[in-house]
């Protein structure tokens, strides 16, 4: 596709943009409503469809009144159903159309950054009813790791991994777009679409600086044929390949995934900008067509998801849901809980309650009709309030929280029996906690101590790392436990599945 530029000036769009002879665009629809208000969406050469949003229901939490749900009803041509807005939700079939809800104005209320740029109550996204969510052949995944091999922040998930889900910060920041956990250095970004890199190296094109591009030493900006604005974001290293006012190719490699710009820990922050009905620059939710593509080219017939995680006081009650998983053919038989302490249970959906502070990690295994099997996690993070308080006044410092941790390994894919596999962990929230891992497969435990960042508990300073080789095929529940003075504990698991 031969890629021309051209000027422009409206909306405050820049005065150079991407543009093709034939301009590519989207395959759904964005629209805006209050509550109670009816809009006619055409999509394509379809018949006008109509939608209502008829209630929004919002859920926030007891300690930082940080939105964990938000519910919307909404009325497609005579059909009513709920949707859930963003935290891993995928678009639903409803009133002949598929439909999501990446964002509602509530997120924006006590919100550190507001990328959503909403003009109404509501944001919702419409596709036809057997449309892909993106066109096939123009989007691909920016990491080849295996999904949710570790931790990840999505769809508007208040960020937790290093600590920041803590009442000690006085804004929440929901994560608008999608953080992918990964080894330092050693995972490699890609290109999720081709397009024009308008921002590298902490320069910005000139004829760009009116973007939603802005400039930083680690992160990339490329706009695509859409007048998408693709961010990857905390590059340890950067590809010399890509290079400001150049082109880069769909699948081409980017760089080295880090902690660079303030991340907190090692990941990459993958977002997209794009048009909304507001007529500003705002999220748009990338899950779907992330999700979308991992499954057309890996094809697992089984993905389990126990996300998003949960931030509770000590003695309340949770509800683990893992009813997000998702099989290929057929329907999942069972939802099998392993929690801490050793109870089991089984369901879709459990309760369960916490007594103690800490950072839990529990463990859901999903199977199918066929006996295809996955495992998923859920972190639960519990603050004992009434002690906070009463140590320290009405802001506890962050180490007298109770500890959080991240761990990752590497590779995440093709691990075949006798392979050296290399293991990472921080914790964060304390100055003097060692870490313990125990592979699942009766070798013994090993210790390590990760290296705090001395002036700030939440940013990562070093990895501790060993490595281990499995000796034979299976899947294997890694586990790696911290715990700090207090004897206060955080724990994370991994699965790792080893093929012959």
């Amino acid at each position: 596709m031969r890629l021309l530029l051209t000027r422009r000036a409206v909306l405050g769009a820049p005065a150079v943009i991407l543009r093709s002879a034939t301009q590519r665009r989207p395959l759904h629809q964005s629209i805006e409503l209050n509550a109670g208000e009816t809009a006619s969406v055409r999509l394509g050469a379809g018949q006008p469809v109509s939608v209502t949003v008829m209630q929004v229901d919002e859920r926030r939490d007891s300690i930082r009144n940080a939105l964990r749900q938000t519910r919307v009803r909404v009325k497609v041509n005579g059909e009513e159903a709920w949707l859930v807005s963003g935290n891993y939700r995928l678009p639903v079939r409803v009133g002949g159309v598929q439909m999501d809800c990446p964002a509602t104005r509530g997120l924006e209320s006590n919100s550190t950054l507001k990328l959503w740029r909403l003009g109404k109550e509501v944001r919702l996204r419409l596709w036809p009813e057997n449309s892909p969510w993106i066109e096939p052949g123009t989007f691909e995944l920016p990491l080849k790791s295996r999904w949710f091999a570790t931790d990840t922040q999505m769809t508007n998930e208040p960020t937790f991994v290093n600590g920041g889900d803590s009442p000690a910060l006085a804004t929440v920041y929901y994560h608008n777009d999608l953080d992918f956990g990964g080894a330092e250095g050693l995972e490699e970004t890609y290109a999720a679409a081709g397009g024009l890199v308008v921002s590298v190296r902490n320069e910005v094109h000139p004829s760009y600086r009116e973007s939603p591009a802005r400039p930083r030493p680690d992160v990339i900006y490329v706009v695509d044929d859409r007048g998408w604005y693709y961010r990857y974001s905390h590059h340890q290293s950067i590809d010399p390949a890509v290079r400001l006012g150049e082109r880069v190719e769909m699948g081409q490699r980017l760089g080295r995934l880090g902690k660079e710009g303030g991340a907190g820990w090692s990941h990459l922050h993958f977002g997209i900008q794009a048009r909304q009905p507001s007529g500003e620059w705002g999220t748009e939710d990338a899950y779907p067509f992330v999700w979308e593509t991992y499954v057309r080219k890996h094809k697992p017939p089984i993905i389990a998801v126990a996300r998003p995680h949960h931030l509770v006081r000590t003695g309340e009650e949770v509800e683990l849901d893992g009813s997000l998983s998702w099989c290929a053919t057929g329907k999942i038989v069972r939802y099998e809980w392993t929690l801490s302490g050793g109870t089991r249970a089984s369901g879709a959906r459990v309760r369960h309650r916490y007594n103690r502070p800490g950072s839990y990690s529990e463990i859901l295994k999903v199977t199918d009709g066929a006996g295809n099997t996955a495992w998923d996690f859920c972190v639960v993070q519990v603050l004992d309030m009434d002690k906070l308080a009463a140590a320290s006044g009405a802001k506890a410092p962050h180490d007298a929280y109770p500890p959080t941790i991240h761990a990752v390994y590497w590779p995440t894919t093709d691990i075949k029996p006798g392979r050296s596999i290399i293991f990472r962990v921080f914790t964060y929230r304390a100055r003097d906690a060692e870490e313990t891992w125990d592979f699942g497969d009766g070798s013994p435990k090993v210790t390590v101590r990760s290296k705090p960042e001395p002036k700030f508990l939440l940013t990562a300073g070093e990895y501790a790392e060993t490595t281990h080789t499995f000796t034979r095929p299976g899947d294997y529940i890694v586990r790696v436990e911290s715990r700090n003075g207090r004897g206060e504990t955080a724990a994370a698991h991994l699965w790792v599945p080893v093929r012959g």
